[in-house]
């Protein structure tokens, strides 16, 4: 029997994760974070489908890809949580439970980054709790997908 898809989706400038601030991100890569993913889905029984892009439309299109094939979806958003109607219209048309995740604490920072557009639509949100985040996304959506709940 085939596992769901969960598709982990990354935002602009999340493939400089390990150079970019870290100071606020910390010095794990992209890849490392993929890995950990991967481990995790492995363990809570989905395929695992993980992207990055630093093009808005790119990341749309895969929200859209998503409605037809995937479980659930886990986004880090980057910029684009506190900038984007487009990604947030995306948002709203995948039926599925949706996580947003933040590597930082998004409230502590500067206020520009308090008023995420996309937590208007997310079944759940993540924040401040590092690349380990993405781990705990994994087995939290793992329990929304099999409660029902979007």
């Amino acid at each position: 029997m085939a596992h769901p898809k969960l598709m982990v989706l990354n935002g602009p400038n999340l493939n400089l994760l390990g150079e970019r601030e870290p100071q606020i991100y910390g010095t794990t890569t992209l890849a490392q974070i993929e890995d950990l993913c991967r481990a995790q889905c492995e363990n809570c029984g989905f395929e695992l489908d993980f992207r990055q892009t630093n093009f808005e439309g790119v990341l749309i299109e895969s929200i859209h890809e998503a409605r037809k094939t995937a479980a659930g979806i886990i986004i880090n958003p980057a910029g684009l949580s506190f900038t984007s109607v487009a990604l947030l219209d995306a948002l709203k048309m995948f039926d599925n439970p949706k996580i947003e995740l933040h590597i930082s604490n998004i409230h502590r920072r500067e206020e520009i980054y308090h008023r995420s557009l996309v937590s208007k639509t997310a079944t759940a949100v993540i924040a401040g709790l590092g690349p380990a985040g993405y781990g705990l996304a994994v087995q939290a959506m793992r329990l929304l997908v099999d409660e029902g709940r979007v």
